[in-house]
């Protein structure tokens, strides 16, 4: 089927980005068509329009970005057993090169979500990616446990907010840096301390770290490896840990997001039962010119939360 999607043509700034009809593939027997409602911004997208992930993705052009969906089942492919059209849904779909900045997108259904009914499209859109990667690193990388202190780096960030929940959450005791303006909003989310990383270096300040988080790389990954403990572990989504460094504990490893339902559907769970939440910093609607302010945005490492986009 055809779909309105906002694509590149080509590689290169945010100006590439145009509305264009897109010729969806055949529905495969277990995947779905959802009618998206709202989907969000993440570094990989813009990472992917400047083409910086050409060589891991060399994909034909033209390529809709977006890999976060909240939406509507409108089709179920012939062996769907678990889903039906009608049912609120939310997932990070595969990669590919047919993304969610679009009105209507193809999920495999062992990726999906159910929507919990407390939570709107677009709180529910800004989780997938964010938050499955902040899942993976705590607990299927990081091997995370109660009692244990966490060190989550960049905590007002897209994936830092719900890293910070799912950690407290655990049972931890959660320590992240931020600038001053959000202090507030991350202890009332579940961070037990708060470092002003503009005045105070968190490599003097902290010691017999169990766990770091890593979402800036550079220096800060350089210098998290003094403050953990023998058992410590680095989990970075940035840049490989150097391998002198990584020596030094038990566990320092760089991840890729790998897409999952279940785990998905854990988190679901938490902000079914209120103890997750989205924070969206901004709201764009699906539009050429929206995804573009919104790509620039998120450009500048700066946004707060997350930036969501609207299809309504």
């Amino acid at each position: 089927m055809e779909t309105r999607a906002i694509v590149i043509e080509n590689y290169g700034h945010a100006d590439q980005l145009k509305a264009s009809k897109v010729e969806l593939p055949e529905l495969g027997e277990h995947q779905v068509l959802v009618k998206v409602h709202a989907t969000s911004v993440n570094p990989i997208d813009w990472k992917l329009r400047e083409g910086y992930l050409a060589q891991m993705m060399p994909w034909e052009f033209p390529i809709t970005l977006g890999w976060d969906v909240a939406g509507e089942i409108t089709e179920i492919g012939s062996e769907v057993k678990d889903w039906q059209v009608g049912q609120k849904v939310f997932a990070r779909p595969e990669t590919t090169r047919f993304g969610t900045y679009a009105d209507y997108t193809i999920v495999d259904d062992h990726l999906l979500a159910r929507k919990p009914d407390n939570v709107s499209f677009e709180e529910a859109a800004a989780v997938p990616l964010a938050g499955l990667t902040a899942y993976q690193a705590l607990f299927t990388h990081g091997q995370l446990k109660a009692g244990e202190k966490v060190l989550i780096h960049a905590g007002a960030g897209g994936v830092g907010i719900y890293a910070i929940q799912l950690a407290k959450n655990a049972g931890a005791t959660v320590i992240t840096t931020a600038s001053e303006k959000n202090h507030a909003l991350l202890k009332e989310l579940g961070a037990d301390q708060v470092i002003d990383y503009h005045t105070t270096d968190f490599s003097e300040v902290l010691e017999n770290v169990d766990l770091v988080f890593d979402t800036m790389g550079g220096d800060v990954q350089v210098n998290s490896f003094k403050i953990l403990n023998e058992q410590g572990r680095l989990i970075s989504i940035v840049g490989q840990p150097d391998e002198e460094l990584a020596k030094t504990v038990a566990v320092a490893e760089s991840i890729w997001l790998q897409p999952n339902g279940e785990q998905l559907q854990e988190i679901a769970d938490l902000m079914a039962a209120g103890k997750v939440k989205s924070v969206i910093g901004h709201t764009y609607p699906l539009t050429a010119a929206g995804v573009k302010e919104a790509h620039e945005l998120s450009a500048t490492h700066h946004a707060k939360g997350k930036i969501v986009l609207t299809n309504e």
